[in-house]
């Protein structure tokens, strides 16, 4: 029988468990958003069975499979499987998330963050193949990234490397992150930073194509909207891009000078933005780079951009 591998993608709003198979084809998936708002036990439930649900429609069990790979968007302390913390869903503040995974099944679950799991499954099955060395970043809801170094993921001390969405771009900004800090780059280029970006646009006087109704909400503008209004001139929606790309591009600058990377994979919702958002990013980093770039960085979007997490999720199954 074929080799199969099943994922969990747990992000900010969206969830997904998948089957893979040897070469990071979906053979199976099941997506979701109920898992918002629940609590950690109530997430760990919904999801428990739906990949108990995924794995008996295709036939299979639990002893079929090596393990089952999980995601997380959020810190991670990967030796213990413990999530630190997590800007995008309530609570998970030193939960023992594989703990009660575990206790769920009879096969090995392995929890990491999400961007190391992107990362992962870009390096064995996407645009990463070919390289011992690169960079993944994974901008949506929020902004991470996952780091390969000598074909395996570098976690760090404590499993949290890689979160440079945390990292301070406008020190005396009156932005604030979901962090905590003000002036970090997802407080400029995520998915979260969007609504409150929009809503300062139209305090600032500046004028959107977008239709607004009169109860509009800023929690409404997203990624996609705003894609809506770059394809129809929308003036806030192109400066929103654009400043978001040169934010970005400032961020990957900061990795080339800790990390030296030949490659950098972007993946994530908002690359969905297209040619304006990548060529803004490209240009404000070689901008910065200048003649300190000696050999080549490559700047390119994910391969398997949409599916990178769960596929990644499932990939850290494959020994």
């Amino acid at each position: 029988m074929t080799s199969v591998f099943c994922g969990v993608d747990i992000g900010g709003t969206k969830y997904s468990v998948a089957l893979i198979n040897e070469k990071g084809k979906i053979l199976d998936e099941i997506y979701s958003r109920e898992h918002t708002g629940r609590n950690e036990e109530g997430l760990v439930d919904i999801i428990t069975r739906n990949i108990k649900k995924i794995i008996r429609r295709n036939g299979l069990q639990e002893s079929d499979l090596p393990g089952i790979g999980i995601g997380f968007a959020g810190h991670i302390r990967y030796r213990d499987g413990v999530v630190i913390t997590t800007s995008n869903l309530k609570g998970f503040r030193n939960y023992p998330l594989r703990e009660k995974f575990q206790s769920r099944f009879n096969i090995p679950i392995l929890l990491d963050n999400d961007a190391n799991a992107q990362a992962w499954g870009e390096y064995k099955f996407g645009a990463g193949q070919g390289f011992d060395d690169m960079i993944f970043l994974t901008i949506s809801t929020g902004i991470g990234a996952g780091i390969i170094i000598n074909k395996a993921i570098y976690r760090g001390n404590t499993g949290t490397a890689g979160e440079f969405g945390h990292t301070i771009v406008e020190p005396e900004s009156d932005l604030l992150c979901t962090c905590g800090n003000y002036g970090c780059l997802m407080a400029y280029a995520s998915g979260l930073a969007l609504p409150h970006l929009f809503e300062k646009k139209l305090k600032e006087g500046k004028k959107s194509k977008l239709t607004l109704l009169p109860d509009f909400n800023p929690s409404e503008i997203t990624g996609q909207l705003l894609k809506k209004g770059l394809d129809m001139d929308d003036p806030v929606s192109i400066e929103i891009i654009d400043e978001s790309g040169y934010y970005m591009g400032v961020g990957i600058y900061n990795i080339f000078q800790a990390l030296n990377p030949p490659l950098i994979v972007l993946g994530g919702g908002l690359t969905n933005w297209g040619d304006p958002y990548l060529n803004k990013i490209r240009s404000t980093f070689y901008g910065l780079a200048r003649d300190m770039l000696y050999d080549p960085v490559e700047i390119t979007i994910s391969k398997i951009i949409g599916n990178a997490g769960v596929i990644g999720a499932a990939a850290l199954t494959i020994k």
